[in-house]
């Protein structure tokens, strides 16, 4: 397999989970606006919007190819705030599995970076 359809198969798993679960976020912000809420973020349904708009959008650019470096690194700085916000009750071994999982996800994201996108994208076009 070539490096430049690895990198695309890199770029596809690594948003996956990011477009899953944010597109949904668009059509009811309601729910994660209440959980940002009750771990005591201000403005949570501005936080809301700004996390919809990272996952869907340094998502979609990540997946196209398109300011990869720059959507990666968004997005890597995400996962390690979302592991540092939400995923700190170690005592709760999903959660101690979760907070690691981001920084697993934060350190592909910041390993693309530096690959940058290959020639299956947009940037390369």
């Amino acid at each position: 397999m070539s490096n430049d359809l690895v990198l695309l198969v890199a770029r596809i798993f690594l948003v996956a989970l990011f477009l899953a679960s944010g597109i949904p976020m668009l059509f009811a912000p309601s729910g994660f606006a209440g959980y940002m809420g009750a771990i005591g973020l201000p403005a949570p349904m501005l936080v809301t919007w700004i996390v919809i708009a990272i996952k869907v959008l340094g998502g979609l650019a990540v997946l196209v190819g398109f300011q990869t470096r720059y959507a990666a690194y968004a997005l890597a700085a995400f996962s390690v705030g979302s592991a540092l916000l939400g995923h700190t009750n170690w005592a709760d071994m999903n959660e101690f599995n979760n907070f690691f999982k981001n920084f697993a996800i934060a350190g592909g994201f910041l390993a693309l970076s530096v690959a940058g996108p290959g020639a299956l994208s947009v940037s390369k076009r």
